[in-house]
């Protein structure tokens, strides 16, 4: 019965949305009347409202709305969303500004006199347009208006403008900053949640282990990480979009020819060009640029481009008129200034201790308020210029309770969707396809692009993705990021833009389009470039890296990279190792030689026995790789056989758990009825039957899985706790290779600063016998805090911190003066000793030392350093952007 709600609720939808009704009450009034539905017949035929839901029953489904609800409008860390309305309000205030008409008028004379010229210049702006606005009704419109009567005055095929204006309008929905991609970050983040359960799950079945590594878990993805990994595909797109017609425009000279420029490329050329491109660049240089360094979060971001075009809609709107200008020239002048303050001076009004921190703070807030009176004089233009501020407000307003509105519906059709079952229904169907993980993805694609056909994009995500990208990633067998399955899935929305009969693309264009171009024409057109949209699905599907490498290397270059001993960066780090053993194995083990011989006889026999064991172990470094990497060879040797073996049993267990949850169910069904119906017979037989159904096909299955399958798991489990092993091994030989020396030769540095605390250390000593004992525990204990930066003076911190405590007050005694000397010499004859031998011991041999640590700091010191160094950081980036089968250790 569950299958039947499941249908019916698919049914109200699709009807719903083909009538026209409106997105954001079609999705939950369909889940409303199904879940009524579903209650009201369980009440009546079993006398309970929950008998015909797979999961819970309506009261679930109502809290699960409740928790939705709660999760999108109050979760303080749920930020996501907040983005959205910033990168609105940004594009309608660009477009309502005309720069579009600025970069197209631009482009086209720019490009023009090339074959092909007008249409590529069409795609470079749309792209532009696409990271500044991302609004497609209005880019579409925009370059329907503009363009589309130039083209077809100079001669080019109705097809192909038709096509390339419209493809070129959708560029905004995978170029960042996108709507889309803001979207499917938060619906994904909830399906890295589920994916992560279900992936535990399975390695908990698989091995008996309550715990799974981290390295296993799957990756999340955020807005920023979304735009960054969507950059390199939404430019590859553009690339195909460019060569398609310069390639055509070639071999068919007719369609479209160059377009001669009549005026003359003249220094008034270039400065129009130039204020035409260079504001717009800015724009994208500094909202996308500040998300890759790092400077501001994606919500951050947004607020910097709704201001920056705010701003840039100022100058615009009073083009012509005297000090058009000037607002822009205060707020970016005053931006500079704030650049060049905050380089010189650390601004922070809380830590203020002099007349040049004080300037500075000054010159800051000055800088503040010029560039608040330049935002504000440009936000009073833009409210007193055709009431532009007013009409962006609206629509930003109107398009973000749109967006809203749709996410909540979405979130109770899908629980709806899942209290049904129907989840699980998708999951079956998914995983009982052959083929694996790339069978069930490539139908998952086929069924959203045909689904563009019919949907809108938003429909699409907040439906669509929730329900299969959770099953997508907790597939071990491909281990993709959430990263690269958004921007897929993002590409692959795109098409829906295009795709008749409801692509939003070609309505737009119908609607500025003149009667001499047919609807078919536009048809037409769109075709090649729907087809280079899957071209580039196919490329970008190939190669992950073209979308993990930039969000992977920001993340390892940034100021919160992990550090080199997160688990999820070991195997990277292992095969760079690896490659610097192979590469410069001879110059290490050289200057592992050299530090055998160091005299170590001025240094204490503690630290020097530490120092010898751990040179003379690093040796052992090179042999512990080998052997890791060689168990990691046996591994890849047994799993030929192994691999197919452990995929059909996981299969037949699959199959085992769904016969047996079926049975279950039935066996419950049974007793429900023979309670509460006793007299409905046929259903009871009926349901009887199943039951000795299952058990047959259950007993089937079990004759299935492999007699000998224990030993094999047995077997091929070992060599996974031999690598295990031998890795841990490898990493615990390169740390005590190296901490020791790192160590040492910190103590040696430290000689310097022990000399230059010495005099204070001494006159201590008339500090304990002239002052007041809570003022000499105060100056003593300072002192703790400044010998305890330096490596290796705990003896004579040790002998200090006694010395205070003798001069503690307590309830039946005074401060013992006397004892507190004692200490105190005890803590100078320390100081006096570490600085002879540290002083002799740097001469001799902190040089060597210092060259034995930058030898090995890279390979065997890797695991130690703070942070990856940079080359280091891009090896790992581009080792680790791919995606690793794992499915072996399930």
């Amino acid at each position: 019965m569950e299958v039947l709600f499941v249908a019916i609720l698919v049914l109200l939808m699709a009807g719903a949305l083909a009538s026209g009704f409106p997105v954001a009450f079609a999705l939950p009034g369909s889940a409303i009347i199904s879940i009524i539905l579903a209650a009201a017949a369980g009440a009546i035929a079993t006398g309970s409202p929950d008998a015909f839901f797979a999961q819970g029953g309506p009261t679930n489904w109502l809290s699960a709305g409740v928790t939705n609800f709660r999760g999108i409008y109050w979760e303080v860390e749920r930020d996501t969303l907040i983005a959205i309305p910033l990168f609105v309000f940004m594009g309608i205030m660009l477009q309502r500004s005309k720069i579009a008409e600025d970069l197209l008028v631009s482009m086209a004379q720019l490009f023009g006199p090339i074959r092909g010229g007008l249409g590529i210049s069409v795609v470079f702006v749309g792209a532009l347009l696409a990271a500044t606005t991302g609004i497609l009704g209005a880019t579409v419109v925009a370059m329907g208006l503009i363009s589309l009567p130039a083209m077809m005055r100079n001669n080019y095929a109705n097809w192909l403008s038709t096509g390339t204006i419209a493809a070129s309008g959708t560029l905004g929905q995978i170029i960042p900053p996108s709507i889309v991609l803001i979207i499917l970050a938060d619906q994904l983040s909830n399906a890295v949640d589920q994916a992560s359960t279900t992936r535990t799950n399975l390695y908990k079945v698989a091995t008996g282990e309550f715990s799974m590594p981290s390295e296993f878990a799957v990756t999340s993805t955020s807005a920023g990480d979304m735009f960054m990994g969507a950059l390199i595909p939404g430019l590859v797109l553009v690339g195909l979009y460019m060569l398609f017609i310069f390639v055509v425009a070639f071999i068919r000279r007719d369609i479209a020819p160059p377009v001669p420029f009549e005026g003359s490329y003249d220094r008034r050329f270039v400065v129009r060009v130039t204020l035409a491109l260079v504001p717009p660049l800015t724009l994208i240089f500094v909202v996308l640029g500040s998300i890759i360094t790092g400077v501001a979060t994606v919500n951050q971001a947004g607020a910097i481009g709704a201001v920056g075009a705010t701003v840039m809609a100022g100058y615009r709107l009073y083009e012509g008129k005297p000090r058009a200008y000037w607002p822009a020239i205060l707020a970016g002048g005053a931006i500079v200034a704030i650049l060049v303050i905050t380089s010189v001076w650390t601004i922070n009004i809380r830590a203020v201790h002099g007349p040049s921190e004080q300037f500075g703070v000054t010159l800051a807030i000055i800088a503040t308020v010029v560039f608040i009176i330049g935002v504000a004089w440009s936000l009073l233009r833009t409210l007193k210029t055709n009431e532009t501020l007013q009409g962006v407000m609206m629509e930003t307003a109107k398009t973000t309770s749109l967006v809203f509105i749709i996410l909540l519906g979405a979130a109770m059709l899908t629980a709806a969707f899942r209290g049904f079952g129907g989840e699980e229904l998708v999951k079956d169907f998914l995983q009982g396809m052959p083929g694996g993980f790339w069978a069930q993805f490539i139908i998952v694609m086929g069924v959203i692009f045909i689904l563009g056909f019919f949907l809108d994009f938003i429909e699409i995500a907040v439906v669509v993705v929730p329900i299969v990208a959770p099953i997508l990633l907790a597939d071990p067998s491909a281990n993709i990021t959430a990263v690269w399955l958004g921007v897929m899935i993002g590409l692959n929305i795109q098409t829906s833009f295009l795709t008749p009969p409801f692509g939003f693309a070609l309505f737009y264009l119908r609607g500025v389009a003149p009667a001499a171009v047919r609807t078919l024409e536009m048809y037409k057109g769109v075709v090649p470039f729907i087809t280079l949209q899957l071209i580039a699905l196919v490329i970008v599907g190939a190669n992950p890296p073209l979308v993990n490498y930039l969000p992977t290397r920001i993340s390892l270059l940034g100021e919160t990279a992990p550090p080199p001993q997160n688990p999820r960066l070991q195997a990277c780090i292992e095969d760079y190792v690896f490659s610097s053993f192979q590469e410069n194995g001879d110059e290490i083990r050289a200057a592992i030689e050299k530090a055998k011989a160091w005299d170590l006889s001025s240094v204490p026999t503690a630290i020097a026995r530490d120092v010898k064991k751990a040179v003379d172990g690093a040796d052992e470094a090179f042999t512990a790789l080998d052997a890791a990497r060689s168990t990691s060879a046996s591994i890849a040797d047994a799993a030929v056989i192994y691999d197919p073996i452990r995929t059909e049993v996981r299969r037949i267990e699959a199959d085992l758990r769904r016969h047996a949850e079926e049975l279950e169910g039935s066996q419950r069904r049974v007793g429900q009825l023979q309670r509460q119906a006793p007299d409905d017979v046929a259903a009871i037989e009926k349901l009887q039957a199943r039951v000795e159904v299952l058990k047959i096909e259950q007993a089937a299955l079990d004759a299935q899985m492999p007699a000998d399958w224990d030993e094999i798991r047995g077997n091929f489990k070992k060599l996974l706790v031999e690598e295990k092993r031998a890795y841990l091994n490898y990493r615990r030989v390169v740390d005590n290779a190296y901490e020791p020396v790192l160590g040492f030769m910190r103590v040696l540095r430290g000689a310097d600063a022990l000399a230059a605390i010495e005099h204070e250390v001494k006159a201590l000593a008339d500090t304990i016998r002239s002052t007041d004992s809570e003022a000499a525990m105060e100056t003593i204990q300072a002192m703790e805090s400044r010998i305890g930066e330096i490596e290796g003076a705990g003896d004579i911190r040790t002998a200090l911190s006694k010395a205070r405590r003798e001069l503690r007050t307590r309830s039946n005694s005074q401060p013992d003066v006397e004892k507190a000397l004692e200490e105190h010499a005890k803590a100078v004859e320390a100081l006096e000793t570490e600085i002879a031998w540290r002083t002799k011991a740097a001469d001799a041999l902190l040089p060597q030392v210092e060259a034995y640590e930058d030898a090995i700091d890279d390979t065997i010191g890797l695991r130690q350093q703070s942070r990856l160094p940079r080359d280091v950081a891009l090896f790992v980036a581009g080792c680790s952007s791919g995606h690793r089968n794992i499915s072996l250790n399930f």
